[in-house]
């Protein structure tokens, strides 16, 4: 039987982090993966027709530059490049109203021109938010790229000294927390074009804008995230290239096509791992899981090896949220001409772009319609046309366009229904891009391709299409994520420790996940803490 210091399950990008960091610091490590590719989410397919590229989960890499592993394995030399769109968010209009368009944060001025259109007061608002949000950034790296530290334990690093430093730089009151997103964007701007951008940006990040208590996802994806996204060139599969570079690099044994059967637990310790084909691993420390947390504790470790707490603890855990991704695909013989653009060209080469929309209550029932197990009836999208920038992304003349619907739970449908949706909402998706962009016709798609919740769940073992691995609901998020007793990364085996999305600080191209399960690794068995050979602080 071959034997290795530590043995790490699941070769998405959080278990390629957790494996090069364990390499690096000195543990014989063995990276497993069930499909014959690494990265997971970091998927990029030519589902349409050949030569054109579509991102079939993750898109923007809105955190590259904060990524520990980014810059600690020197990913942009092993292909892993970025290119950063000035025009970052905008939202088109079908009347050929203007539009409104985000820009980087050192374009703040394009920006304040693009809302000042509508509201010089929201331009000002939101400008200023974003400037102040920006000054304080590294608080937010120390929340996400740190185990979460409960709430009794006195910390500076706790999320709750992070949160109020975040409010009082913001000059934002601590009953935004208790609001939901819709609220806190309704209070703060006038706009309803504003307004329905940012609806809809919070559902990109997983919270619904009717969510009570979700105010600190008005902070992340709204105050934030918007205007810091890049995307990669040749698409996102070749960060998960890079990450596996990296590790082979580091010397970590990586095996694809090997599905994993059991935890082999003795004597209440994880002491290897055991494939569906019967071939059998030693694991002489520690025994890591990127899987699916129920099917990490309940199938592989088993229930017989879980106290009745661990077992009722890990079945509560909630899948959400309650809106799914579905990705849209098409094959283009010319990119979008949008009826907006009289007003700004700008929307014509704009990263990502919100269409389908008219009215802030648009938007609301669209998610509405998702959460309630329904496929939402106005097909309005969030579009990346990636070719703009990257020409490698499509043949020469053509544009690969990839887009987002939000879908029900992959049970709320059956494998017909879910063939019906699949050969039949991207047309009606066509006919209504079209009002806003009159050359979308039926003559310029090539070809179009729809992925489905259940295809993530198939493909993925992202359970229902869950792209959060997990609600991100406050009462699953920090150190309630999954539950507290395992928001260190360990659990009650000896030996076993978790590092998916479902762990703070959730689903993303973080790669913090398996960072800060590195941490607590590392601080069990004494290994070099790599983090504070750097100067970054977290």
């Amino acid at each position: 039987m071959e034997s290795y210091d530590a043995i790490v399950i699941g070769g998405g990008h959080n278990g390629l982090t957790l494996a090069a960091y364990l390499q690096r610091a000195g543990m014989q490590t063995l990276l497993l993966e069930r499909r014959h590719e690494w990265g997971s989410g970091l998927n990029t397919e030519e589902v349409t027709l050949p030569g054109f590229l579509h991102n079939l989960h993750a898109q923007y890499m809105e955190f590259i530059d904060y990524m520990p592993f980014y810059h600690d394995f020197g990913l942009e030399k092993l292909g892993a490049k970025m290119i950063y769109p000035v025009n970052q968010c905008g939202i088109t209009f079908a009347d050929g109203r203007p539009p409104i368009i985000v820009h980087t944060p050192d374009h703040l001025d394009l920006t304040y021109k693009s809302i000042a259109q509508y509201s010089k007061r929201d331009a000002e608002v939101f400008c200023e938010l974003k400037r102040k949000t920006m000054e304080v950034d590294h608080l937010f790296c120390t929340l996400y790229w740190n185990p979460p530290v409960p709430p009794a334990e006195e910390s500076l690093r706790s999320g709750d000294e992070i949160t109020a430093a975040l409010l009082k730089h913001l000059g934002l009151g601590k009953e935004i927390l208790s609001k939901s997103v819709k609220v806190a964007v309704d209070e703060t701007y006038e706009t309803p074009e504003l307004r329905m951008m940012l609806y809809r940006q919070s559902m990109e990040w997983g919270i619904p804008p009717e969510w009570e208590a979700s105010g600190f996802g008005f902070i992340v994806s709204i105050c934030w995230l918007i205007g810091i996204w890049k995307m990669c060139v040749g698409g996102t599969h070749t960060l998960s290239h890079a990450m596996e570079s990296a590790c082979r690099r580091e010397g970590v044994a990586m095996r694809e096509n090997s599905l994993v059967k059991r935890i082999i637990v003795k004597a209440g310790r994880a002491a290897g791992v055991e494939l569906a084909d019967g071939t059998k691993f030693e694991a002489r420390k520690v025994v890591a899981s990127n899987a699916d947390l129920k099917q990490t504790l309940l199938e592989l470790a088993g229930r017989e090896n879980l106290s009745s707490q661990w077992t009722r603890r890990t079945e509560n855990f909630r899948i959400g949220p309650d809106h799914c991704l579905g990705t849209t695909a098409f094959a283009l013989k010319e990119a979008p001409d949008y009826k907006s653009a009289k007003w700004d060209e700008g929307i014509n080469k704009t990263f990502y772009t919100i269409v389908g929309y008219e009215t802030p209550d648009d938007v609301v029932n669209y998610i509405r319609e998702a959460t309630h197990g329904r496929i939402p009836a106005r097909p309005g999208s969030g579009t990346w046309v990636n070719s703009l920038w990257d020409p490698t992304q499509a043949p020469p003349g053509k544009h690969a366009m990839t887009g987002w619907f939000f879908f029900p739970k992959a049970s709320e449908l059956t494998p017909a229904e879910w063939d019906e949706v699949r050969s039949t909402y991207n047309e009606k998706f066509r006919q209504l891009w079209q009002q806003y962009a009159p050359n979308m016709k039926r003559d310029n798609v090539l070809a179009d391709a729809l992925y489905t919740p259940l295809d993530i769940e198939r493909k993925n073992l992202m359970r229902e299409g869950c792209f959060s691995n997990g609600s991100i609901a406050p009462d699953q998020m920090g150190w309630m994520r999954p539950f507290p007793e395992a928001s260190q990364y360990r659990t009650e085996i000896e030996g076993l420790y978790l590092c998916g999305p479902f762990t703070h600080p959730g689903g993303g191209v973080f790669a913090a996940c398996g960072y800060n399960a590195f941490k607590s690794i590392a601080q069990d068995y004494d290994l070099p803490k790599l983090w504070e050979q750097t100067n970054r602080g977290y």
